[in-house]
Parts: C-alpha cells; structure tokens; sequence
C-alpha cells in the first residue's frame, strides 16, 4: 500500500514503512548534489528526516509521519544523485517502524 505526503511516497511493507521521493519532489529540487540524515532514532510527524541540496533549491525534508528509523539510504550518503532515481529502490529515503497506524491511514492514497 502507498500514501503520499509531504512530497514523499510512504510505502507499507508488513510492519516497515518506506519514505520514497515522489517525481514531483525530485523535479522541483534538480539533481541533488548533497544530503545529510537525521542522526535522530526516532521521528515524530514533521521532524526533519534529511537535509538535500539539489542544483534548484535547499531543501529540509519532514516525515509525514512519525517511527522508529530501522534504515537510511546509506548509499545517498555517498552518491545523492541516487535520490533522482526513478526506481524506489534507490530513491528511498528512510525506513521506518512502530509507526502508528492512524498517522499512515490519514494520508492520502497515492
């Protein structure tokens, strides 16, 4: 099941939950050039979840909702143009569990 909020694609995946870049915010921020991952564990709905520099703006990226950080990308870390991809398997941003699931349901089908 996907959702969309805040620019990003909330993938559910049994108990995981993905935040994925949508083509809308990859386009309205160019390539992206350099990212930096919260250090935080946990996340409530509107924490800062990653801070990008595309080639069109600066961006802080928000979480649509809240959780447990269980992974980042690691490899935008080291290459952010991955955060262009079209392929969600590169263009992800965060995983994310103990969500609470009324958070997720409130967003908008994408």
């Amino acid at each position: 099941m996907r959702k969309v909020a805040n620019y990003l694609w909330v993938e559910k995946n049994g108990e995981e939950y993905k935040l994925i870049m949508t083509p809308e915010l990859q386009d309205d921020i160019g390539t992206v050039g350099f990212v930096e991952f919260t250090k935080e564990k946990t996340l409530k709905k509107d924490d800062s979840v990653l801070e990008l520099e595309g080639s069109k703006t600066v961006l802080d990226l928000t979480a649509p909702i809240g959780g447990k950080i269980v992974a980042v990308n690691e490899k935008a870390e080291d290459a952010p143009e991955l955060l262009n991809s079209a392929d969600p398997d590169e263009s992800w941003v965060v995983k994310l569990a103990e969500v609470d699931e009324a958070e997720f349901n409130a967003l908008e089908n994408a």
